[in-house]
């Protein structure tokens, strides 16, 4: 049930339809698993082991600080990655928690079955060319975001950018994500819907 979007995103960014001979290496490389709302798909200390992607769901990337003052830094939702790309890569700790915030399904695959997938089927390369490229400019985004824009900009931002996220997290964490506080957040979106 999850992997015919799954084969239609892969078919979105290969620019190719993929044949079903192909498509069968793709299904035997990534497990499906379903995660409850509030459950981990990652924690703090442990190493990422596997690249999700989220077939329906939502999920939040955060770290902890030692006040206990969670601090979101990326949100998931539909035909979106989730992993920490630095522990799934190198093997290295998480500094990153991983949950979902709602009931959520995923299709993951560990480092040594997409690394042999990219070798069998080179359009499983496009794909994780088009995901690393939109990473990075997001990255690059959210940090421009973070260092040179109000409080106000990077909401109208995000606004603009992702409205779904408004619909799909809570106000806290919308603020979290915005590095804001929530009275903060209230009183951007008070002024923003009087004008």
């Amino acid at each position: 049930m999850m992997y015919p979007s799954f084969r239609k995103y892969i078919d979105q960014y290969t620019g190719d339809t993929m044949t079903d001979d192909e498509f069968e290496l793709v299904r035997r490389a990534f497990v499906p698993k379903k995660i409850r709302k509030k459950q981990y798909l990652l924690q703090e200390g442990d190493v990422c082991k596997y690249l999700s992607f989220i077939v329906k769901g939502a999920m939040r990337q955060y770290t902890v600080d030692e006040k206990g003052n969670e601090h979101i830094v990326r949100f998931g939702i539909e035909n979106w990655w989730m992993a920490d790309r630095e522990s799934f890569e190198l093997l290295t700790p998480t500094i990153y928690n991983i949950d979902a915030w709602e009931e959520t399904e995923v299709l993951q695959v560990t480092l040594a079955n997409l690394t042999e997938l990219k070798e069998r089927f080179p359009g499983m390369n496009k794909v994780t060319t088009a995901l690393d490229k939109r990473g990075h400019i997001a990255a690059q985004k959210r940090i421009t975001a973070a260092i040179s824009l109000t409080a106000e900009e990077k909401y109208l931002d995000l606004f603009k950018t992702h409205p779904i996220f408004f619909q799909r997290f809570p106000q806290t964490m919308i603020a979290s994500y915005l590095g804001i506080s929530p009275e903060t957040l209230s009183r951007i979106r008070k002024n923003n819907i009087l004008k």
